[in-house]
């Protein structure tokens, strides 16, 4: 079996921080490498060196067994390379084959020839069962599709070493399911794929050899038919990490939020909350599960003031939340962790310690007439920091240089540190690995036991069934049913989230309200 990509001893240096500290890897013809490390590991930055979006600092590549110098993407391109982001490079406006084919227009005379590059991708997108719409604009489709999208660009500039950044952290249960099996269709048509990734049950299933990367370094490559995932967990962040919680009993105290027929529509007038009612007590966590685009960002929105709503009533601590301000619910008792971190729970540009202050900035601990007090922000900073264990050269470090994770343990940092009543947390392990999602979930325990109210949005049903005392299923808008985590199963839950139960419609007033299920 041939080696496809061999990088020696790369080494690359970032201001406070050396990312890559003399790494070596190989890629051999057909198979799957999985590259497993923790946020900030340096996985990401070691394949943009290969793709061309950085330089090393020292070291050298071999493709094909010639040793290149690869100055940018192009060239990365032109030597059989291809790289599928974490946040994708598509044009929203455009269609998918304008989005495909751009900067490699097939011309007819002088006009672009889109009947050939329709044809084009429509067999390309046959050939390795992608199934998209070369016609459909890229705004229009769900995320699984744009990663689609973003295979078959690859795909249409040849690439038969493809990189994989991530693939699956906005993804579905369902459209992981048919990720891992287009990958497996690459693979067999010749094809040799690196997949970041933070997952070991996608490596487990898919991956043929995983090298894993602490802080920088190659701390082993091994086959994955002769390791496990507690092997691979312990050498990625250094010590056993424990997949099992310690749940005490549930013991729900009095509402804390009370949502009811609440109703919504979106920006085209279309209807996206269908008279939504559920109940959050004190000293529970409450789950929601979906598919995704089936309400939850609409009513997370709902509830934290960022979207308005048509009727009904939301109640935090028995008093109405519906028409106030952002800010008025965050000060009744309301934190909230967003699905986009970089959207709406960090700004990327300011230092670490601004952005730890960003809900309470203008409060006399850090405000002196008019005037921020950046000492006082400065040690706030620093104490939640050391706390939540973020990973950050200083307090002065700009939000958008540090990994997913540790920008996430610093959102959560700051939302925890406000004491809320009720926390919001949708999607708070998006993208990140397994000790950071230990972290993040021992810290969601922590409020539940401590009285307050959570209310858990994710689209991982494994992180769903483990940390919810209910589980409450919103399809189409509308609150469908609500089980018991201990008595339910993953084809239980898949079959309500598609809306094909019988029991499809509102449950009874006591399951939604917080009575016990099945009882």
């Amino acid at each position: 079996m041939s080696i496809k990509v061999d990088m020696r001893g790369i080494t690359k240096r970032f201001p406070g921080i050396v990312a890559n500290d003399g790494i070596s890897l190989t890629l051999r013809e057909g198979e799957i490498l999985a590259l497993l490390g923790e946020n900030g590991a340096g996985k990401s930055t070691l394949m943009n060196i290969l793709f061309g979006l950085y330089q090393p600092d020292e070291g050298e590549i071999h493709v094909n067994g010639k040793p290149v110098t690869i100055p940018n993407p192009g060239a990365a391109i032109a030597l059989g390379l291809g790289m599928v982001h974490q946040h994708f490079k598509l044009v929203q406006p455009f269609t998918v084959t304008e989005n495909i084919i751009l900067g490699m227009e097939p011309k007819q005379g002088l006009r672009v020839n889109y009947r050939a590059a329709e044809k084009q991708v429509a067999e390309l997108s046959d050939r390795y069962g992608l199934k998209v719409d070369p016609r459909a604009r890229v705004e229009d489709i769900s995320v699984g599709m744009q990663q689609r999208v973003e295979i078959l660009k690859t795909l249409y500039r040849g690439a038969d070493i493809l990189i994989f950044d991530e693939p699956t952290a906005v993804l579905t249960p369902q459209e992981i399911s048919e990720l891992l099996d287009i990958m497996r269709k690459l693979v067999a048509e010749g094809k040799s794929i690196i997949l970041i990734t933070h997952k070991l049950k996608e490596i487990m299933s898919i991956a043929d050899r995983v090298t894993v990367i602490r802080r920088g370094k190659v701390i082993d490559t091994v086959q994955v038919k002769e390791t496990n995932p507690d092997e691979l967990a312990a050498k990625m962040v250094g010590r056993e990490v424990s997949f099992r919680l310690d749940k005490a009993e549930r013991k729900p105290g009095k509402p804390v939020l009370s949502v009811r027929e609440v109703t919504a529509r979106g920006a085209n007038g279309l209807p996206v909350l269908s008279g939504v009612t559920l109940e959050v007590r004190g000293g529970e966590i409450v789950g929601l599960a979906g598919v995704d685009g089936n309400g939850q960002s609409e009513l997370i929105e709902a509830l934290t003031g960022l979207r308005g709503i048509d009727s009904g009533s939301v109640l935090l601590n028995g008093g109405e939340m519906a028409g106030r301000s952002p800010r008025h619910i965050a000060e009744s008792g309301l934190a909230h962790i967003p699905e986009d971190r970089h959207k709406r729970g960090l700004v990327l540009d300011f230092p670490m310690s601004e952005n730890m202050v960003l809900k309470s900035y203008y409060t006399a601990a850090y405000n002196r007439g008019g005037f921020l007090n950046y000492a006082a922000i400065d040690r706030q900073a620093q104490r939640l920091i050391t706390e939540f264990d973020v990973r950050t050269p200083g307090t002065h470090t700009p939000a958008r240089a540090l990994s997913g994770g540790n920008q996430q343990k610093a959102i959560i940092a700051r939302e925890v540190d406000q004491d809320p009543d009720l926390l919001i947390a949708a999607q708070p392990t998006r993208g990140l690995d397994v000790g950071a999602i230990e972290f993040i979930h021992k810290r969601l325990l922590e409020q539940r036991n401590k009285g307050k109210a959570v209310l858990l949005v994710s689209l991982e049903l494994d992180e769903i069934l483990k940390l919810s005392d209910r589980i409450a299923v919103i399809y189409e808008g509308r609150i469908v049913g609500e089980v018991d985590p201990e008595r339910t199963t993953d084809r239980e839950l898949g079959l309500m989230m598609s809306g094909s139960t019988a029991g499809h419609g509102p449950r009874p007033a006591n399951l939604i309200s917080g009575g016990e299920a099945h009882e």
